[in-house]
């Protein structure tokens, strides 16, 4: 649904209709300044586009009202690609599902962390905002609204993505996590390193082994991305089951790319990696140069299938298959680090 007030249509019959609104499982609710050229609405999933600012004022109340009727609701993506207010997490109030999935580009508040706290069959989580400190100022003696997570919150949370390391932090401790997708906050080298150590700390915490760690930065350099994978292979939570790692810089002198072959070899079940060649110069480009790479790196680590190059913004996939690399153009990288 590409007209914002078709999807306030919608909404009402949902709301107006329990024998409808039953039948609903996934829902995304899409808010941006582009229209999306899809029209699959298979398998009850509907998908609004509206042309912001402003959205009309009975858009989020009419989307709170079949959220609430939606009462067998197991996929939820809410994706905000404008400019417009995403302290709405209010719409989440007095709803009864339980979901598996949550994409979720609202801010994080009180309302946000109240409705997590009663998702117990969660075990997919996407957050785009964490901030544990409340904008807003208590009155009349009131004691602030805790924007933490309850300790025994989301049991069953296994996928966790989060664009701030202050959320993964916050929530891998005491939850089997297995799959982590997040981002380093700080930019300075000191601080970014005590960060790391604090990421890694909490790590340590989660009840379950990693398969998957994707840790992106803001500026990537052969020293730090040592570090890392050094930190890596360090923790029992990062070697004993990691199957996906990334993103690391690719060291171009042989003697370094030795000790990071060295490193990786210290993880035993590693299935893919994404390792960044911006710096490279010449940069691998040609078909032959990414075979020659990963067929390098295999002579370390067999175990390995698939690396992903990076160079700026382009990716390349390269898998090897009963020992054959060969470019694959088929695959998605953004999801790769959730599939292994």
């Amino acid at each position: 649904m590409r007209d914002v007030h078709d999807a306030i249509s919608l909404c009402t019959t949902l709301g107006g209709q329990p024998r409808l609104s039953i039948l609903v499982d996934a829902l995304t609710i899409y808010i941006s300044d582009e229209g999306d050229d899809s029209d699959d609405d298979s398998q009850h999933e509907f998908e609004y586009t509206a042309e912001t600012p402003p959205l009309p004022d009975g858009y989020w109340p009419a989307i709170s009202n079949a959220l609430q009727k939606t009462s067998r609701l197991r996929y939820l993506n809410i994706h905000i690609n404008t400019n417009t207010d995403k302290a709405m997490a209010w719409i989440l109030k007095n709803t009864t599902f339980h979901l598996r999935r949550f994409h979720c580009d609202f801010d994080w508040d009180h309302h946000l962390v109240a409705f997590l706290n009663a998702q117990v069959d969660l075990d997919d989580l996407y957050i785009i905002d964490y901030n544990e400190s409340s904008s807003t100022t208590p009155t009349n003696n009131e004691r602030p609204l805790s924007l933490s997570l309850d300790a025994h919150s989301l049991p069953n949370l296994t996928t966790l993505e989060c664009t701030f390391s202050e959320a993964a932090i916050a929530i891998v401790p005491g939850r089997p996590i297995t799959h982590l997708k997040t981002c380093f906050s700080r930019s300075e080298l000191s601080e970014k390193q005590e960060e790391m150590a604090l990421l890694f700390s909490k790590i340590k915490r989660s009840t379950r082994p990693l398969r998957s760690l994707d840790i992106a930065d803001s500026t990537y350099s052969e020293s730090f991305s040592m570090e890392l994978l050094s930190s890596i292979v360090n923790a029992r939570a990062t070697t004993s089951d990691l199957r996906y790692i990334g993103t690391l810089v690719l060291p171009i002198m042989g003697k370094e790319r030795l000790g990071f072959y060295g490193l990786l070899m210290r993880l035993p079940r590693v299935q893919c990696v994404e390792v960044d060649v911006s710096e490279w110069v010449p940069a691998p480009a040609s078909p032959p140069a990414f075979r020659a790479l990963v067929s390098e790196m295999r002579l370390y680590s067999p175990s390995i299938t698939r690396v992903v190059f990076v160079n700026d913004f382009d990716r390349t996939v390269v898998t090897a298959v009963n020992g054959v690399c060969r470019i694959d153009s088929d695959v998605s990288t953004d999801i790769l680090w959730r599939d292994v």
